[in-house]
Parts: structure tokens; C-alpha cells; sequence
């Protein structure tokens, strides 16, 4: 009788295992940046509605080292800074990446922070020096918007010619020299003047809450999240793709996980969004399938999300032949 049972579980099990091979491949794996969270999530909202798209976000940094040093699995790979992917994915992970989405980075805050009602684009610099004020930003080590944030900082101190990143380095571990910053790993902060989180996303709550005065935060974030901000000044806020204001954010250097085997120099750059398929991808032609909607319909939600999309998308490297309709391949 036993053996008998043994054998329907065991032809159960057989007869069904084509079944969750064929559902397992319908899944489309997706690390991305936690920035992407709300125009992913809609985006998916109107992809294959047989088809399951697994999200899951983090800081972009720590996203690409899940596939290179983790040894994790995803299908697609959309980093909130393009650039990672060919400095820390090429040769062995990807050989091919497309730009798709821009952003800028402003500070955002709520009417339970600090000077709510007194805050503008004129006195910002003047509030966050303020001794009763706490200042957020994600950790530059995971995270773009994190040493971008670093950047925006050492940005302002040389064109006000003020010392606000003395609020870095009185209150952190990071060394600070004119418009370079070296940024050890783990980021140690020394008071209640400065709070970092893994991704900026989670900074949202402590405002929201009122436990954090501002926090630097991407655009789309803010208005994603219906939150308050002031717009930075332009030669700042590392939004314009024009080559004068580049060549001005190319002057902020930052240095992650500093003083490490791992230590990597950033140079300031206009931002902009890039995705790829690693090559460890397990559902590739889903990821084309799923990308190719990304680079055609999803651009109206980055848009529509306070997310400025870039049409066409620009794409370097070996490109996918599905997506050379869709993108302006350059060398």
C-alpha cells in the first residue's frame, strides 16, 4: 500500500513538473534602483497580465553587486546610474546597456520640518546650516542618489563659497577635500545633525514623520511622493545634459568605499538612467519582451511620474537586435 502511495505522490509530481517549469519561466526577475519603484510597479500594472514580473529594489550600487559578487540571479538589471553598469558589470555580467530616463536631484522636506514656512530656493543653504536641523541623504556606498547627494553638497560649497560641507565632515567620517569627498564603508555619522539610509526611498518615512527636517531626493521621488522640495540651482542639482553644466559637475569627485580594495572614484555627471539583461539572465526572452515595452510605452508612465524620459533611449554595446528598432544605438 505504501509503495503505491509513493508512486501516485512520485506521478503527481512528474506530471506537474512541466507545469511549474513552464510558470517558473513566465517569471521576469528585476533588480533595480529604489527610485524606479512607483513607475516599475505601473508599468507592470499594464504589461502581460500572464506574466509575473518580480521587483526588487535597493540602491543601485548594492543592486549590481548582488549579481556580481552575490552571485543572484536577475533578468534585467535598471540602475539609476547607467554608468555602473560598464565600470562594474562589463565584460563578465553585460556587454550592453540603454539610457533611458533622466532626473535631478532637489531637497525635500514637509510642513513638519524645521522652517517649513520659511524655506526657498534663495535661503536653503542658509537653513541647513542651522544647528537644530537634520539633514538625510541614502548611503553613497548603495546608493547613486546617496554619493550624489555628496556631490550636490560639495558642489554648492564652491559656487556660494560657503562651508556647507563642513556638515559633512564634522559630522561623518568622510574626508573632504575642496570638491573631492573619500567615503569609507560603513558611512559613520557623529550626530543627530545627519542621518543616512540604505536607499533614499527610506527617507521618506522619517520625513513624513517628522523625525527628519530635508532630505535630498530625486525629483520624481518627491513628486511621486507628494512631498515638498526646493528646486536647486541647475549648476547643482546635476540635471542638465548641456556639456558647459557638465564640465562644472565633472569638478565634484567622490570616492566609495574609500580606503578599500573596493574603492572607486565617481566623477560628477548629469544623471541618467540605464537598464541591461546580465548575462546570468535565466528568462531572457521575457527580459526583451518586458524591456522593449520599458523603451516604448513605459516612457509615458516615466513621464507622466515626474520622471523625464529620453526618446529615443540611446544604447551602446552589443545591443539585442529585438530592441535596435526602439533605441538610437551609438558607439
Amino acid at each position: 500500500m505504501k509503495k503505491f502511495l509513493v508512486a501516485i505522490v512520485i506521478a503527481a509530481i512528474l506530471l506537474s513538473l512541466p507545469f511549474l517549469l513552464r510558470e517558473e519561466s513566465k517569471v521576469i526577475k528585476v533588480f533595480h534602483a529604489g527610485s524606479l519603484v512607483v513607475p516599475l510597479k505601473e508599468i507592470v500594472k499594464e504589461y502581460d497580465r500572464d506574466v509575473e514580473v518580480r521587483l526588487e529594489g535597493s540602491g543601485s550600487v548594492e543592486a549590481v553587486r548582488k549579481i556580481t559578487e552575490l552571485g543572484k540571479r536577475a533578468d534585467l538589471l535598471a540602475s539609476a546610474d547607467y554608468r555602473l553598469i560598464p565600470s562594474m558589470m562589463y565584460p563578465d555580467y553585460a556587454d550592453w546597456y540603454v539610457i533611458f530616463a533622466k532626473n535631478e536631484i532637489v531637497l525635500a522636506y514637509t510642513e513638519k520640518s524645521r522652517y517649513a514656512d520659511e524655506i526657498s530656493s534663495e535661503n536653503w543653504l542658509q537653513i541647513l546650516m542651522k544647528d537644530d536641523v537634520k539633514l538625510g541623504f541614502s548611503d553613497p556606498n548603495r546608493d547613486p542618489c546617496g554619493y550624489r547627494s555628496v556631490m550636490t553638497l560639495l558642489l554648492a560649497s564652491k559656487l556660494y563659497n560657503v562651508s556647507l560641507d563642513e556638515l559633512l565632515r564634522k559630522n561623518t567620517n568622510m574626508r573632504i577635500e575642496g570638491t573631492e569627498a573619500w567615503i569609507p564603508d560603513p558611512v559613520e555619522v557623529k550626530s543627530e545633525r545627519i542621518v543616512v539610509r540604505s536607499k533614499s526611498v527610506e527617507l521618506i518615512s522619517l520625513l513624513e514623520a517628522g523625525s527628519l527636517d530635508y532630505a535630498f531626493e530625486y525629483k520624481s521621488v518627491a513628486v511621486q511622493h507628494n512631498l515638498r522640495y526646493v528646486d536647486l540651482p541647475s549648476q547643482i542639482d546635476l540635471s542638465s545634459p548641456d556639456d558647459k553644466m557638465a564640465s562644472i559637475y565633472s569638478k565634484a569627485v567622490v570616492h566609495i568605499f574609500a580606503d578599500s580594495d573596493k574603492e572607486k572614484k565617481l566623477v560628477g555627471a548629469p544623471i541618467a538612467y540605464g537598464l541591461t539583461i546580465p548575462k546570468v539572465a535565466e528568462n531572457k526572452e521575457g527580459a526583451l519582451k518586458f524591456v522593449r515595452f520599458i523603451l516604448t510605452r513605459g516612457l509615458d508612465i516615466f513621464d507622466r511620474l515626474g520622471q523625464p524620459a529620453i526618446r529615443p533611449p540611446i544604447a551602446y554595446g552589443n545591443v539585442p537586435a529585438e530592441l535596435r528598432d526602439v533605441v538610437e544605438v551609438r558607439s
